[in-house]
């Protein structure tokens, strides 16, 4: 039976190693991919491919909105936003800070991780906030001088088991 345990155990450590092993680096930043960035920029053009030569598809056109890198060529990102559309941005566009946007009508803020804690503000669809961190399933949210609490699933710019300091 301790075998049975100890060969179980070790069977669940190489299949974590594995999946860290297996997560994608970009060839650039030698940064995991996909990741989350934001837009530094008030404006920024998404092209066809990593050059300044490639047409221009899509512009952006809101500073702090959170992007996905998916890819990543010289000083060019791949980047999606929310609804799926994407192209090619140049690196200096991009910004590190974490930021997301709500994709409910609604979102409250609490004071902190609990559903019943008070409400410290509402948050509209379409909303960009920053993060300021985040635990397994809760993030602290700040925007327009408010801040507070906001459980994941109601925005976008982090992933589901993504834990920020």
């Amino acid at each position: 039976m301790i075998r049975l345990a100890t060969l179980v155990g070790a069977l669940a450590l190489c299949a974590t190693t594995l999946h860290a092993q297996a997560q994608e680096i970009g060839s650039a930043t030698h940064l995991p991919l996909p990741r989350y960035v934001s837009l530094k920029a008030s404006e920024g053009n998404l092209r066809r491919g990593p050059s300044l030569s490639h047409r221009i598809d899509w512009v952006l056109t809101r500073r702090n909105m959170p992007l996905q890198v998916t890819a990543e060529y010289g000083h060019w990102r791949r980047v999606v936003d929310r609804d799926g559309v994407g192209g090619w941005l140049h690196y200096s566009l991009i910004s590190g800070v974490r930021t997301a946007i709500v994709d409910d009508e609604m979102l409250t803020l609490h004071t902190r991780e609990d559903p019943d804690a008070p409400v410290a503000a509402m948050l509209e669809r379409g909303v960009v906030a920053k993060i300021d961190s985040c635990t397994r399933d809760w993030c602290r949210l700040s925007a327009g001088g408010y801040r507070g609490w906001a459980p994941k699933g109601h925005f976008w710019g982090v992933d589901e088991d993504e834990v920020l300091d």
